[in-house]
C-alpha cells in the first residue's frame, strides 16, 4: 500500500487533533524507521509540597551531607530505589 503525503498544519493544536483521529501507519513507513538516541534530554519534573516533621528532615539532611549530595536529590534517589524494588 502506498503512503499518503504527510499533511501540513497551521499549529500544534491542529496537528494534535489530526493525529488523534488518524493512524500514523498511513503516512509513515515504520519499516524504514531508525532508532535515535537523545542523550541530553532531561525528564520533566513537577514541584510538590511535602510536609515532613522537622526531626525527619534534619535526619535526611545529615544523611545527604554524609553522601555529599543535596537532600532533595537524596529523597528522589531513595524514592526511586524503593519503587524499583517493587
Amino acid at each position: 500500500m502506498s503512503k499518503k503525503l504527510k499533511p501540513s498544519f497551521q499549529g500544534e493544536a491542529e496537528e494534535r487533533k489530526f493525529w488523534e483521529a488518524h493512524d500514523s501507519t498511513d503516512y509513515v513507513d515504520w519499516n524504514k524507521a531508525e532508532r535515535v538516541r537523545l542523550p541530553n534530554l532531561k525528564p520533566s519534573s513537577v514541584s510538590i509540597s511535602l510536609r515532613l516533621p522537622v526531626s525527619l528532615l534534619e535526619r535526611i539532611k545529615v544523611a545527604a551531607n554524609k553522601r555529599d549530595m543535596p537532600y532533595q536529590s537524596l529523597i528522589k534517589a531513595w524514592l526511586a530505589e524503593k519503587l524499583d524494588r517493587q
